[in-house]
């Protein structure tokens, strides 16, 4: 099916099955308010963690829990289903199209973003939150043609809030359409970041020196929910003012970036120049004011290209 078709299709199924019908409808009345009809797959792709109620049925009980770069670099079973039955499910749907999956690059699959129409799925966004059982995790999944952000949905579990966004749609939580927050003036900024997992000495240094920075401007200060996907919903709600972070990969932000965008805000790389989505760094804000004072005040972190081997 050709992705173009896809996105102005719309067969939603009549089966009566609970959380999973419940799960369409919501996703139909979401993708309604973007002018947006899509296809039953798209529809029941992220609700369908739901459908079992995976993600939180999990979140209940003791998690087998493996480490991959480093001690704060986590995964668990439940990161490898979630993404396996997403992937079931597009490349059912979509043969021809490409996909990169957090679990799959870490077990030696390429990411690599091509022209090719590209699905980025992040399964599990914050798994040392759902591993503490804090309360932020979520699903994300961005749409990508010729290299441009088409489609984002992010689905904060727990909290059970859909954020979606389609290019030139508008973003929005749960049907309610968003917009950031405008704010200009760094120190009236709420400013979102990570410590990351990468727990080198002078790594770690770096991250808490550019924190201080921009906590002593004054700003009215910083906070850390634990996922990347939710610091960006938090900035196309107007709850903070600023994202930035590097060390994160192109799943962690291709949908997100896509909702600021759409919600009014603005997406640059960490120095201030272009974004780009394979670089691991990103900053997203209400303004372009306050990006830029961000990008002047950070030292920045080198890390390898996600598309670099």
């Amino acid at each position: 099916m050709d992705w173009w078709r896809f996105r102005s299709r719309s067969f939603f199924s009549e089966k009566e099955d609970g959380k999973y019908l419940w799960g369409l409808r919501s996703m139909a009345r979401v993708y309604g308010s973007c002018s947006c009809r899509c296809s039953e797959s798209w529809c029941a792709l992220v609700q369908q963690n739901s459908r079992d109620e995976v993600i939180c049925e999990a979140l209940k009980k003791e998690q087998t829990v493996l480490m991959k770069s480093s001690p704060a670099d986590l995964v668990t079973e439940t990161d490898k289903n979630v993404e396996k039955m997403i992937l079931c499910i597009l490349k059912e749907k979509f043969p021809s199209h490409s996909f990169i999956g957090e679990e799959s690059v870490a077990d030696g699959a390429a990411s690599i973003l091509t022209d090719n129409p590209t699905w980025i799925i992040d399964p599990i966004d914050g798994t040392t939150n759902f591993v503490h059982r804090f309360p932020f995790v979520a699903v994300s999944i961005g749409f990508y043609v010729n290299k441009q952000s088409e489609i984002g949905v992010i689905y904060s579990c727990v909290e059970d809030k859909m954020y979606t966004a389609r290019r030139g749609q508008g973003a929005f939580c749960n049907g309610h359409q968003l917009s950031v927050s405008g704010q200009e003036n760094i120190s009236k900024a709420l400013i979102v970041t990570e410590l990351g997992s990468n727990r080198t000495p002078e790594i770690v240094k770096t991250v808490l020196s550019n924190m201080e920075k921009l906590i002593s401007i004054p700003s009215h200060g910083v906070r850390a929910l634990g996922s990347a996907a939710i610091n960006m919903c938090m900035v196309a709600t107007g709850g903070a003012d600023a994202y930035y972070e590097m060390g994160i990969h192109c799943w962690d932000v291709a949908a997100g970036a896509l909702i600021v965008r759409e919600a009014g805000g603005i997406v640059l790389d960490i120095s201030g120049d272009t974004f780009d989505l394979m670089s691991r760094r990103v900053i997203a804000a209400s303004s372009k004011a306050i990006a830029k004072r961000i990008a002047q005040e950070v030292q920045i972190i080198p890390y390898q290209r996600d598309d670099q081997e």
